[in-house]
């Protein structure tokens, strides 16, 4: 049976989405999608010239806002949407980006109904919510990509800080994405030691701060939102998803009673195989961390008041 991946949004970080997964040789075929005429189809050549190089088969395809050629897809990312411009309020943000959520989500659903949704587009919590309420599906097939991305900076600046190897280091963070997620160092190890013994209370603050601030610290040097790290975050989502090899990830997902929240796109530890989510791994917080949890998804449930406030659904 053939295995096949679908990219909507052919920018920065839509591409790299699909040159990681088509280098991973997971799936049968990369279909890339974008509205501008002729850029995904261009994007998808540039990678497929790529394959002898890199040692892949995965076929890699761009198309024009061409839904049909999306048709049976396992898995559907969207990275679709518009940056921040000067002058636009977050409601103006969050009103363009809904729609043009709203419209790719219901287009790829119509062409793949049994795929899983992994959702990469800003602001990523109140976009996966969109996506969920678009095509319908439950919460275990739409999710948003934001805390593997969180996770893996978190690693990055850890091992950078104790001159370690980024592949000893495992982190967990909660929460939604940005100011308000809520990194876990007492679950963060390396190789199993637990962060706190290898590193002071002040040092671990720093990191942690610097990790909120992770993908504005991109902006301020490039001008621009980062994509190497994002696109291959969503690429190791696809590959759990593609192998069923049931890793766990934070992801964003809509709750339902974990954490003591209803309702609410929040980033949470999940198991995910071929079927989405298999499990929502709901820990035993301590108090602070349960009032950082409360403060962020109320800072969440008033990002989507104003999705609910357009009325688009």
């Amino acid at each position: 049976m053939n295995k096949k991946v679908t990219i909507i949004g052919a920018g920065n970080v839509g591409a790299t989405v699909a040159e990681v997964t088509a280098r991973k040789n997971i799936v049968d075929e990369v279909v890339l999608i974008d509205i501008k005429p002729n850029f995904a189809e261009g994007k998808a050549l540039d990678i497929w010239e790529s394959s002898h190089i890199n040692y892949f088969d995965t076929k890699v395809k761009g198309y024009t806002d061409d839904y049909s050629k999306t048709a049976d897809s396992d898995v559907v990312v969207i990275t679709s949407g518009v940056p921040r411009k000067p002058g636009m309020s977050r409601d103006d943000l969050i009103g363009i980006n809904a729609k043009i959520m709203k419209d790719v989500s219901q287009k790829a659903y119509e062409y793949s109904p049994n795929a899983k949704f992994i959702i990469v587009a800003n602001p990523l919590d109140v976009m996966t919510y969109t996506a969920y309420l678009a095509t319908g599906l439950p919460r275990t097939k739409v999710f948003g990509m934001a805390g593997v991305l969180d996770t893996a900076r978190f690693e990055a600046f850890i091992a950078e800080a104790l001159n370690v190897s980024p592949k000893d280091v495992n982190a967990m963070l909660l929460g939604g994405h940005g100011d308000t997620m809520v990194p876990l160092p007492r679950l963060t190890s390396v190789s199993g030691i637990p962060l706190p013994e290898l590193m002071d209370a002040e040092t671990i603050h720093k990191l942690v701060e610097r990790t909120k601030k992770g993908g504005g610290e991109i902006v301020k040097l490039l001008g621009t939102s980062a994509w190497y790290a994002p696109g291959a975050a969503a690429a190791e989502m696809v590959e759990a998803v593609i192998l069923n090899s049931h890793r766990v990830f934070p992801v964003c997902v809509m709750l339902d009673g974990e954490y003591g929240q209803h309702n609410v796109a929040l980033g949470v530890p999940v198991k995910l195989g071929y079927n989405g989510i298999e499990e929502i791994i709901d820990l035993k917080l301590q108090e602070d961390e349960m009032k950082l949890m409360e403060i962020s998804a109320n800072h969440v449930k008033s990002v989507m008041k104003v999705l609910d406030d357009l009325k688009l659904f």
